[in-house]
């Protein structure tokens, strides 16, 4: 049996055929956590959740959807909406049983909206990533949290809580793309590493040292302490970049 820690089969990308990817995924033993990316699909990855026994739901907010902007991931493009994070609609929807984390929660200064500055948008995703992480505390769930060029501003706030007495159930360092020294950052608080088909990727001609640092964390994590994922629609592995997981098989 495989669980992959983190996909998104509630997206669009699979709105025409998210059923027949989950009764496939299954019959294979291959179980799923749905990660919510703000108040629809958290909705969606529950209802999910509900339906099959081999399905876990994580609901939450991610950084990008706190802005309204254009956003290019993997050839799939989509307009983020602006949304805050309503603390209480969330903690309803993880009254469920099904529901195992809150997320994907984070900071991304990746993809950053062009009518506000940086301050702006730090300001903005730090407070809306506090309020995830207040939530994960009191309802004593782990988080899952994204990070994008971000470590560095994202590292202190955990560090600050779990200082506190605070998150005790932790979380996971998702679809992680740092060096180790961040890496250790998150090992050393007691958080997982989740890894995707990034570690695949071909080091780019422009900062061949970003992919290596990647590796060099591939390999220096203990095994214990790593999660394996797809982030599916996204991130298929190099030899099947640009595919929709549904299309390909992986051994």
């Amino acid at each position: 049996m495989l669980i992959d820690s983190h996909c998104h089969v509630q997206f669009n990308a699979y709105k025409n055929d998210a059923e027949e990817v989950i009764r496939r995924s299954l019959e294979r033993e291959v179980k799923m956590i749905v990660v919510g990316s703000q108040a629809s699909t958290s909705e969606r990855a529950v209802e999910y959740a509900k339906k099959c026994d081999g399905l876990w739901a994580v609901i939450g907010l991610h950084p990008v959807h706190l802005t309204s902007q254009e956003v290019d991931e993997e050839e799939i493009n989509f307009h983020s909406r602006e949304e805050k994070f309503n603390y209480n609609f969330y903690k309803n929807l993880a009254t469920d049983e099904k529901v195992v984390g809150i997320g994907e929660a984070g900071l991304d200064f990746f993809h950053l909206p062009k009518n506000l500055t940086l301050a702006e948008v730090i300001k903005i995703q730090t407070e809306a990533f506090e309020a995830q992480a207040e939530l994960a505390t009191e309802l004593n769930l782990p988080i899952a949290i994204h990070c994008r060029d971000a470590h560095q501003a994202l590292l202190p706030i955990l560090q600050k809580f779990c200082k506190n007495g605070r998150l005790q159930n932790r979380g996971v360092a998702h679809c992680f793309t740092g060096n180790w020294f961040e890496a250790k950052g998150y090992l050393d608080l007691g958080f997982y590493i989740g890894f995707t088909g990034v570690i695949t990727f071909p080091a780019k001609k422009t900062n061949p040292q970003q992919q290596l640092n990647l590796i060099e964390v591939v390999k220096n994590t203990p095994l214990d302490m790593i999660l394996v994922e797809t982030d599916s629609p996204y991130l298929a592995p190099q030899e099947h970049r640009g595919k929709l997981f549904s299309k390909i098989k992986i051994s």
